[in-house]
């Protein structure tokens, strides 16, 4: 009988998981009449399955501002302009909403097949569906329309925290913070372990709570966040860091951090650990238990999978935890694997999720469903935007540290890499702004050439290698998961026998006035 039970429950999981699976590519219609702009929101219409209506919408992105196809943020509005939620083609309502333009990625499935892992490593990570997009009558090719980071009982589901949770239990959850870039609306602040790299011109790293914004955050409540954000690190990097009892296992939550290190290291992601990185922390419960700091969700994985130039990022055998020459890595990654402890569970979690999730089979098998749904529209994707393939005499001439992609510089690819300044904006990451760039009168920049990039130049901006076809692209990224597989088959199986991470010295940092009068971070000798 419970054989019998257990059958019909698998069973029932896998009807549910099949049934999930997207059928077809869906249309999103979008008519605005405003210029649109990174900084604010201005007023459009989208008609999609599950909402036709109002909405608030923005450029994002920093370099990607300067692609053909550009990425959008999505508010769902009444008429009154007040948030209105939706379950729009089949996903939890909520109103906030991002259009991934997968131009970088000329696969379109390393977002969706990035947050799938994640999810199916039991946890919540962005649920997606493939998109057609047609603005003010124009094709824009495919889009992925994903669910943005947000707190909320199908997002992130933590406490939502009231201005008036101030003090005791109250005050320890919930908060959503990220490392990445920052603006002023941000609330930052500056960790106290300074960051590990070859080369960073900077050795800070910049934590932001978005969550609650800064607007609604309260002193005490960012002083809280703050000083146990403090405490985690501190104690990663302190002599008692493996102590079971007051050492790091008693202020982040382990097992998520095992799963974010397998699931980042798997990618390669070139902005791994340093940039779109999140971090969530509940409210404690009353016998004192929980709240602790729980990693992830994931986020922005166009540049992972062997698909950029930079930061040993098509290197199937390189280590993202080591950190590179773009942005410091965050360096609680490298002392956390110097606990044996850490490095047993990370093998034994590893090779729990290689006989299912993490499968050659499974992860194959995921993305020719994915080749096999955009097979209908590929063609007009591409039409759309031709300089996504190239010939293969031109395959043949690619470099990728020629100036198609941007010069050498010690791997540092601007303007997403440019460490952030005090101030609080990276200067170039908020282009482009209204009030300095003159409207064109479609509301875009100029296609192809943003910034003085030609459109080949700005695909091969960050890319490792080029393409002829779709099914080559297709190909190329099932091999590198193989050789990325194979490498962490061999390397994570000496964990817990004769292996050792690399350790970097950590820098502190000073700060020295910039010479355009900009205060600008340096590490000291």
């Amino acid at each position: 009988m419970k054989q019998y039970l257990f059958l019909c429950i698998a069973l029932a999981a896998t009807v549910c998981k099949a049934s999930a699976q997207q059928k077809a590519v869906e249309q999103i219609c979008i008519t605005v009449d405003s210029m649109l702009n990174a900084q604010r929101k201005v007023t459009a219409h989208i008609t999609m399955d599950g909402y036709d209506g109002p909405i608030g919408i923005k450029l994002r992105g920093n370099s990607s501002l300067g692609f053909n196809q550009k990425k959008y943020t999505i508010e769902l509005r009444d008429e009154q302009g007040r948030d209105v939620e939706a379950p729009v083609l089949g996903m939890p309502a909520h109103s906030d909403w991002v259009l991934l333009a997968p131009y970088s990625d000329v696969s379109a499935v390393r977002d969706p097949l990035a947050f799938q892992l994640w999810r199916d490593m039991g946890h919540w990570g962005p649920r997606t569906r493939m998109v057609e997009l047609t603005m003010n009558g124009e094709y824009r090719g495919i889009y992925i329309l994903s669910e943005a980071i947000k707190r909320g009982k199908d997002r992130v589901d933590i406490a939502k925290l009231k201005k008036s949770d101030t003090k005791g239990r109250d005050v320890t959850g919930g908060y959503l913070l990220r490392i990445d870039s920052y603006n002023e609306d941000d609330a930052t602040f500056t960790s106290k372990v300074p960051g590990i790299g070859e080369g960073n011109m900077s050795s800070q790293v910049i934590w932001s709570c978005i969550y609650p914004k800064k607007k609604n955050l309260q002193p005490e409540q960012f002083d809280y966040i703050r000083n146990y954000v403090d405490t985690v690190e501190q104690v990663i990097q302190s002599a008692s860091f493996a102590d079971p009892e007051c050492g790091y296992a008693r202020y982040i939550d382990v097992p998520s951090f095992v799963d974010y290190f397998i699931h980042t290291e798997l990618s390669l992601n070139a902005d791994g650990y340093k940039r779109s990185a999140y971090f969530y922390k509940e409210k404690q419960n009353a016998d004192g238990t929980g709240g602790k700091l729980v990693a992830g969700p994931v986020w922005d994985y166009n540049l992972a999978y062997g698909n950029a130039n930079f930061a040993n990022a098509d290197n199937p055998e390189a280590w993202n935890f080591e950190g590179a020459s773009n942005n410091p890595t965050p360096a609680m990654w490298q002392r956390l694997l110097q606990d044996p402890a850490f490095r047993k569970a990370v093998k034994k979690r590893y090779k729990a999720l290689r006989k299912d999730v993490l499968s050659n089979k499974t992860i194959n098998a995921y993305i020719a469903r994915h080749a096999k749904l955009l097979a209908p529209c590929i063609k007009r994707h591409f039409e759309k935007y031709p300089e996504l393939l190239v010939t293969e005499e031109e395959k043949a001439q690619f470099n990728p540290h020629s100036f198609g992609a941007f010069p050498p510089l010690g791997d540092f690819p601007m303007p997403d890499s440019i460490p952030p300044f005090p101030g609080g904006f990276l200067p170039l990451g908020d282009f482009p702004m209204p009030d300095s760039i003159p409207p064109f009168p479609s509301g875009f920049s100029p296609m192809g050439e943003f910034g003085g990039f030609s459109a080949f130049n700005s695909v091969g901006m960050f890319a490792a290698y080029r393409v002829s076809s779709y099914d080559e692209e297709i190909e190329t990224l099932k091999a590198w998961l193989a050789n990325r597989l194979a490498f962490l088959d061999h390397n994570i199986e000496r964990f817990d026998k004769d292996w050792e991470p690399r350790i970097q010295e950590l820098k502190e940092i000073k700060m020295q006035q910039f010479p355009g009068g900009f205060p600008f971070p340096f590490p000291t000798n």
